[in-house]
């Protein structure tokens, strides 16, 4: 019997229960659904060159610069959240990507540059997931070494042929249609990430609790004893620029109080389904997600961070999972290492998708009549069914994957680069952006105390994101200048 399904008004005020008002899925999410989100999205490769950072600083400056940029991130995610909604932060129009937000609030000069501080964020993340995944390949043949020949063999294994994997793999991914869109690719990431910063940190404990003496100062490294005095200043900048790195928040927060659920990691995607709902207002429960999400991110970092100094010292490896610090159980940090390869070839897809689609749909919008950029062609592969192969997709994507791969060849130094992105990234997208929305949005007064402040915040900051851009920057010419190609880089 057929099974006839007849709309009354009784269906449509069913249906309506839903959907919100901007006609989207009903939104279901809480402050511990969010906080979850944030604490997901925050916690990645970052953790992994924390150990360093601090023994550049010490134990007074190192833990002190932790809690300087976890404060700064929770304020400035505030006034961020109130931006969800413009021009009312309760009753306004929904903005659904951080792009938005700035585009809804500050027009369109600032929202240029927003996009241009995005897309070189993106591209930076996707060199550095290239340099950091083939390390962790390369760790995981060289642990193996090690339990086999001994500790004091060299062991030197070349990065380039894992870089090269990392791209064909990379290239083959990135021909799947929709693959930002798969929903199990971020549990997957959250499960790695969650394994080898927990398997770091357990690391840590263990060789603290083993006993033997390692140098920690208040200050850190010493000069004259471990560097000189100028390395020790440009080594303080670049690892503000990693803490920096490690606190990519902000970037996030919009599309994690305006995504599905399994869209939290996607910085800067367009899938739209909310996942806070309204009542409370979404701001209200995105500020409370966000102060428990960097408290306990922050817990975690300092952890990290000052365990992994403890562990090692003023000679902690910029990475604590692939500088050899830990040799045993091997096979423990082969686990950990695999666990950061799949992270990182899942991250790479989901920060390039954008760039991909944002220069295909400029080239359909240019070209509009060429074949070669708007054609389809459908092939057939038995089992797996029909895939449409557009040849401008194929070429692009296969050479934007070639040449990431190629400058992460030339730079595969994995705490220069970590500090070059945080550093590029940190001003314009956590604290400049949401305090000039701030100061728009409130009609503040110049002058005022509150502008006043807001602007030297901000101006601090900046100064920050340059003196630690160019320590990274110094730190990328000086270990290129010796850089010895055929040797594995940590």
């Amino acid at each position: 019997m057929n099974n006839m399904h007849i709309e009354t008004p009784e269906t449509f005020v069913d249906a309506g229960k839903n959907f919100d008002e901007d006609g989207r899925s009903k939104r279901t999410g809480t402050w511990l659904t969010a906080s979850a989100h944030i604490i997901t999205a925050v916690i990645g490769s970052g953790v992994l060159s924390l150990a360093w950072a601090i023994a550049q600083m010490g134990w007074v400056a190192g833990p002190a610069v932790l809690f300087a940029f976890s404060f700064i991130t929770y304020f400035t995610s505030t006034l961020l959240a109130d931006s969800y909604r413009s021009p009312d932060p309760v009753h306004g129009k929904r903005n659904y990507t951080y792009s938005d937000v700035v585009k809804a609030n500050l027009g369109g000069r600032k929202f240029q540059l927003c996009g241009l501080a995005q897309y070189i964020n993106l591209v930076g993340v996707t060199i550095g997931y290239t340099i950091t995944a083939s390390i962790s390949m390369v760790a995981v043949k060289r642990s193996n070494c090690f339990h086999k020949h001994g500790h004091q063999d060299k062991c030197n294994i070349n990065n380039y042929p894992f870089m090269i994997v990392f791209a064909c793999i990379q290239i083959l991914l990135s021909q799947i249609p929709n693959f930002h869109k798969l929903s199990w690719l971020s549990i997957v990431a959250a499960v790695m990430s969650f394994a080898y910063s927990s398997i770091g940190l357990g690391l840590s404990v263990a060789k603290v609790a083993g006993g033997g003496h390692v140098r920690t100062t208040l200050t850190g490294v010493e000069v004259g004893v471990d560097v000189s005095g100028t390395e020790k200043v440009w080594r303080m900048f670049q690892a503000i620029g990693d803490i920096a790195f490690a606190y990519a928040f902000s970037n996030v927060l919009i599309e994690i109080q305006a995504s599905n659920i399994c869209v939290f990691i996607y910085a800067f995607s367009n899938i739209h389904h909310d996942t806070l709902k309204s009542s409370p207002p979404e701001n209200q429960v995105m500020k409370r997600a966000s102060l428990i999400g960097i408290m306990t991110t922050t817990l975690f970092y300092v952890l990290c961070g000052s365990l992994g100094y403890a562990a090692f010292g003023n000679d902690a490896p910029g990475n604590f999972l692939t500088g050899f610090g830990f040799y045993e159980p091997f096979w423990l940090i082969d686990f950990a290492n695999v666990c950061i390869a799949v992270h990182l070839i899942g991250a790479y897809q989901v920060f390039v998708q954008p760039i991909f689609g944002f220069v295909e749909k400029w080239s359909k919008e240019k070209w509009s009549e060429s074949q070669f950029i708007n054609g389809e062609h459908a092939l057939n592969f038995p089992l797996l069914g029909s895939y449409n192969m557009n040849f401008f997709r194929v070429i692009w994507r296969t050479a934007y994957v070639i040449i990431t791969a190629v400058l992460a060849m030339i730079f595969p130094f994995f705490n220069d680069f970590l500090g070059l992105i945080g550093s590029l990234s940190f001003w314009p997208l956590t604290v400049y952006f949401p305090i000039e929305m701030y100061i728009k949005r409130s009609n503040m007064k110049k002058f005022c105390f509150t502008w006043i402040w807001l602007k030297i915040l901000s101006w601090v900051c900046l100064i920050i994101s340059i003196i630690s851009a160019v320590g990274s920057i110094q730190g990328l010419a000086h270990d290129l200048k010796k850089f010895k190609p055929f040797q594995a880089q940590q």
